[in-house]
């Protein structure tokens, strides 16, 4: 079979794989800018007049009633009066504005954070084609569906008047979980489903340890290039285990960080010399089986030797992304980016599995 035929086989496979899996409506994420010249106390307020605060602050309850256990609330109250020890700038004077615009305790919005911080189970797969060029994509899946989708966009995050970053996120995040610096790198975090996740996160918060999600934007905010992004990434005192997926823009500039909160536990890089031209990385340890409840590993891989690193690229990334059950009905959005090609980044928030 000539090299063409096998490409056609592959998108073939592919295609049968998504007939049997997930089919999904899905709709653009809203783009919106946030001026880092501005002070962090206002940055927010252009974004928000998109949204009624009211459908903000019933979110806001509902996602801390059904996802903090009690105990956490009076743990953390003091923490408000003395919000600009415990919570480093920017993120303390972004908290303080976002309260002050929709009529939000400080408390409630800081448990909120926290509480997407928790349990953002994902599936995260960086990939290279044939011509060196790296690709990166993300689903994050989470509860409350129903909310969330109505509440994710995409922010460019600007300074003087260009472009330094842009992040997919939650309104009233101030954390990512998924971002680009544009022709620099990528990132995305995956949970580390590890035991006790409130106890160790609060009392390392306590401890002034960075919540993972607020690594991610520093670094897209500080980090100049891969190499600088992904030291910063394995090494920075974090609150709970993660997983950090990164992705460059020079052939083999890819890895998986595998975090526990002092520094990094493995680091999992491409290496397509050898064949193993992309990375798949969910919820549990690459060395270590998934459990079959939850096996979005296997689906994710399958889709990719189907697709196979000849044809390769955003669009096919978003297919394999799109396979059940790496497509879920948790999921809540899926982005697809490289940094090479900066303007290709695309956040579809799907609708229906």
């Amino acid at each position: 079979m000539g090299r063409g035929c096998r490409g056609c086989a592959g998108l073939l496979l592919l295609l049968v794989l998504l007939r049997g899996g997930a089919a999904a409506g899905s709709r653009a994420a809203l783009l919106c800018n946030v001026s880092l010249d501005s002070p962090p106390e206002h940055r927010w307020e252009p974004v928000l007049r998109f949204f009624d605060p009211g459908f903000l602050r019933t979110a806001a309850r509902r996602i801390i009633e059904e996802s903090v256990p009690e105990w956490v609330r009076p743990v953390l109250e003091p923490l408000v009066e003395k919000l600009d020890y415990f919570v480093p700038q920017p993120f303390a004077g972004e908290i303080r504005g976002i309260c002050k615009s929709v009529g939000m305790n400080v408390g409630d919005l800081i448990l909120l954070n926290l509480a997407y911080e928790s349990t953002a189970f994902c599936t995260s797969i960086i990939a290279q084609d044939k011509n060196g060029n790296v690709y990166h994509g993300r689903n994050l899946d989470y509860a409350f569906q129903d909310i969330l989708g109505k509440l994710t966009l995409d922010v460019d995050f600007l300074r003087n008047d260009k472009v330094v970053f842009r992040g997919t996120t939650f309104l009233g995040y101030v954390g990512l979980w998924t971002g680009q610096r544009p022709y620099k790198f990528t990132v995305s975090g995956d949970e580390r489903a590890a035991g006790a996740w409130w106890e160790n996160a609060v009392a390392a918060f306590l401890n002034l340890n960075t919540p993972v999600s607020w690594l991610i934007r520093t670094t897209l905010s500080e980090a100049e290039d891969f190499e600088s992004a992904a030291q910063m990434l394995a090494n920075t005192p974090i609150i709970a285990s993660v997983y950090y997926i990164i992705g460059g823009t020079s052939p083999r500039e890819g890895a998986v960080i595998t975090r526990k909160r002092r520094g990094p536990v493995d680091i999992w890089p491409l290496d397509p010399l050898s064949g193993e031209w992309y990375r798949v990385e969910t919820n549990y340890d690459h060395w270590k089986a998934p459990p079959p409840r939850d096996d979005r590993r296997t689906p994710a891989i399958k889709a990719l030797n189907a697709t196979g690193q000849q044809n390769i690229n955003l669009e096919s990334l978003y297919q394999v992304l799109s396979v059940n059950p790496v497509l879920n009905n948790f999921t809540i959005y899926t982005t697809v980016m490289s940094a090479a090609f900066p303007d290709k980044y695309t956040t579809r928030i799907r609708t229906s599995v």
